[in-house]
């Protein structure tokens, strides 16, 4: 049936490409004839041409993995040559021509306009890019130098610019300057007893990543390790080659200085659920918050009192200092469901609407680098060793499963070029993510046998779950809702990077410079596959003031990696025309993919497969996500504005009713977008957990003085954003790190020379000197 409100497709494809006349104009008054008197000027834009991808590659066999219901009705996986029509057509063919309905101002024109449109389209996209790019350069190189100095903050000084010599052995060693080992650096360097060096690959900050509107801009620059994904089954099918981008932050900070800062803890059962299925004692909620509490520093007066946050802490907490006038927009149309809005989703219930919080500082990104890094990088017993990649664990003991006395002693790394070893006395602690975490171990032979030999790598110790039970979460990308007199409400590119924007930002007084386009309101819901009074949603909502045509196709579709003629078949018939757009994501997706390594070094990238919408459960919960998007399209408060979904659909889904269940599966399969919040390839879990790669004390299992603390470790996804439970984690294992030190009464101790595993090479041709020698 029908969506309510949604634009009626126009003549077939045959039609339009014979050039055939339109329908009859719809009668006066109606809906269509407004919506047409409206547009009339914009139907002779380029902009708002239908673009045709003549020239493609042959259609795609129909998708085995779509449901069966789908299946009955699904078209081809690519636009065949001839364009997106063709391609619809030949889904549809033994379907009758849909009767005489008016044409849509903003879906297809005759293709014989095809190639001006494409190029005005091109030509449109490159013009912004530019325009973004030296936007950008200004922000970078003029305005924040001269009027904003205090973002342009002085580097980190490393061991070598501070002119202290590396030392040969430390207390500590962590792998990864990111969320997870800026905390553990912070906290372990706190006693001024023990030595610490942190190695990180990366470099400083550039201070343009604080600019909270520079963030979509981040992925594949300098500052991400622009991950890919292998070739998707059953997602991603509308993307080059069928795959997913995954950036992942280099540098100080890691991915918290490049992430769209949003500060969210996932639900109090997360927690519980590892405490009481996965064995992990201490790891309920109630074990939990106090470390959440403990690095927070709350600034919205409103949430200061509360039991469930913290004051004072390292990592500022507050809201963005611009939301665009459509959040207000998107609340009202929450409460004309019943949804509770203005909720804290940090709180005591997740489930509702809300304008959300973010790890800010006076409206500026606060990554873990500037909230726990600097203030302690100046310590005597802290080194940071920047462009430091490390290369391997050295391991020193028995080989083979079970062996009692492996122990790790040190890190192998590279800089400049040049490969150095390090000792650790006291524990090597790997922070550096759920991709390069499991990596290293596995280059180091600490991982499934098998996989490790077909690699080259000589196998150490067998540890099935090193880079299994990968979760992400994945969200349905695209579903634009086109708007009418919200030009002051809604986000498109050419508005908002401007001179008042700059003027704003250069005052301090908010503005688009300080928004997060792409999260003005964040819905926590559930669908029918969740019970609704356990207050544990199922579904997190993205309600966003830009749309993907909104940007020429020049952020969220360029970072994706979206096939150019898709785009333009989709979103350039309604290029930078007011629109919303609702992302639902599956916050607790059952699909389970693996990181494996292929060669024995970790300069070859490691091979990722989130197995995205393997699992049936995940397109339904998607759907049902989207089903909820269009409920609250439909409330009165956004019919008011007039609020419609973009008709244009993509190729491969254009002969399924619009928002129809069939063609939102269809949608997510094409459109399928990661959330970046990869976890679970160094999972915790009882010793009798054949998966469990640390336990509850996040040491690696059956190697001592060897640790993984960052998102890899957590059994499941958490029902929110990750980079707040990748702190808590961080927080939680410094304690853990001292009270072990504290009970074993450690001393640093390192191996007689010659005795590293066979295979690693010496650990270190330098005699062991004291941690105590004077820095």
């Amino acid at each position: 049936m029908e969506v309510e409100g949604a634009e009626r497709p126009g003549p077939s494809c045959a039609a339009r490409e014979r050039g055939a006349a339109p329908a009859p104009a719809p009668p006066p008054g109606s809906l269509k004839s407004v919506e047409r008197r409206d547009r009339s000027s914009a139907e002779s834009s380029a902009a708002h041409l239908q673009l045709h991808s003549a020239g493609r590659a042959a259609a795609q066999p129909r998708p085995a993995h779509l449901s069966s219901a789908s299946q009955a009705r699904a078209g081809q996986g690519r636009p065949a040559a001839g364009g997106p029509c063709r391609s619809a057509e030949r889904g549809r063919r033994t379907r009758p021509e849909p009767t005489s309905t008016s044409e849509d101002p903003v879906r297809a024109v005759p293709s014989s306009r095809a190639l001006p449109a494409a190029t005005m389209t091109m030509l449109y996209s490159l013009l912004l890019r530019l325009f973004i790019l030296f936007f950008l350069a200004l922000t970078r190189y003029v305005v924040i130098p001269i009027w904003r100095p205090d973002i342009a903050r002085e580097p980190v000084r490393d061991v070598q610019e501070r002119g202290v010599p590396l030392l040969h052995l430390y207390d500590y060693v962590i792998v990864g300057a990111g969320s997870a080992g800026s905390v553990l650096a912070h906290r372990l360097s706190e006693d001024p007893s023990v030595t610490v060096l942190l190695l990180e690959a990366g470099d400083n900050e550039d201070p343009l990543l604080d600019v909270v509107a520079a963030y979509p801009t981040l992925p594949n620059g300098p500052h991400d390790w622009a991950f890919k994904t292998t070739p998707q089954e059953h997602a991603c099918q509308s993307l080059r080659g069928n795959v997913s981008s995954w950036p992942r932050g280099k540098g100080l900070g890691g991915s918290s200085a490049i992430n769209a800062m949003l500060y969210y803890r996932g639900n109090r059962r997360d927690y519980d659920h590892w405490r009481d299925h996965f064995g992990l004692k201490g790891w309920g909620y109630d074990d939990v918050l106090p470390y959440f509490k403990k690095s927070e520093d709350m600034r919205d007066p409103a949430l200061q009192d509360s039991p469930f946050h913290g004051v004072g802490g390292p990592l500022t907490v507050e809201p963005y200092k611009f939301y665009a006038g459509i959040a207000e927009d998107f609340l009202e149309a929450g409460k004309d469901l019943g949804v509770p809005v203005h909720v804290d989703q940090n709180g005591a219930s997740q489930t509702g609407l809300t304008r959300p919080h973010g790890t800010l500082r006076d409206g500026l990104r606060c990554s873990t680098a500037k909230a726990f890094l600097r203030p302690a990088a100046d310590r005597p017993n802290l080194h940071i060793s920047l462009r430091s990649t490390a290369l391997k664990v050295l391991l020193t003991g028995g080989a083979g499963q079970g062996a009692g006395d492996l122990r790790a002693v040190g890190v192998r790394f590279r800089r400049d070029g040049a490969e150095r070893e390090v000792l650790a006395g006291r524990e090597v602690i790997l922070a550096a993510g759920a991709v390069q975490s499991p990596q290293l171990l596995m280059v180091s032979g600490l991982g499934p046998s098998a996989a490790l030999r077909r690699a080259g790598v000589p196998p150490v110790l067998d540890l099935p779950g090193v880079g299994a039970n990968l979760q992400d979460h994945v969200g349905l990308a695209g579903l634009v809702w086109l708007v009418d007199g919200a030009e002051n409400k809604t986000t498109v590119a050419t508005r908002s990077a401007s001179l008042q924007s700059i003027l704003d930002f250069i005052r301090g007084h908010g503005g688009p410079m300080y928004g997060l386009s792409m999260g003005e309101v964040l819905g926590f819901m559930s669908t029918r596959y969740a019970n609704a009074s356990d207050d544990y949603p199922d579904v997190q909502l993205f309600m966003a003031s830009i749309s993907d045509a909104g940007d020429c196709g020049q952020v969220n579709a360029v970072n994706l990696g979206l096939e150019r003629s898709v785009y333009e078949a989709v979103f350039g018939p309604v290029l930078l025309r007011d629109a919303v757009t609702c992302l639902p994501l599956v916050l607790r997706p059952k699909a389970r993919g693996s990181i494996t390594i292929t060669a024995p070094t970790v300069d070859t990238p490691p091979t990722i497969d989130p197995m995205y919408l393997s699992h049936p459960d995940d397109v339904g919960v998607l759907v049902e996500g989207a089903k909820i998007c269009r409920k609250l399209m439909e409330t009165k408060t956004m019919k008011a504005l007039n609020a419609r979904p973009n008709p244009n659909k993509f190729p491969a889904c254009d002969h399924l009713e619009l928002l129809s269940d069939e063609h939102l599966e269809c949608h997510a399969r094409q459109y399928t977008m990661t959330i970046y919040h990869p976890v679970g390839t160094c999972r915790m879990g009882r010793r009798d957990d054949p998966l469990a790669v640390v336990d509850e004390r996040l040491r690696v299992r059956g190697v001592r003085g060897l640790r993984v603390v960052d998102a890899s470790v957590m059994p499941t996804v958490p029902s929110g954003n990750t980079n707040a439970p990748t702190i808590m984690v961080a927080e939680k294992a410094a304690d853990l790190i001292k009270e072990d030190a504290k009970s074993l009464n450690q001393t640093s101790r390192v191996p007689p020379r010659g005795q590293c595993m066979q295979g690693q090479g010496s650990c270190t041709e330098s005699a062991p000197i004291s941690t105590k020698e004077e820095l």
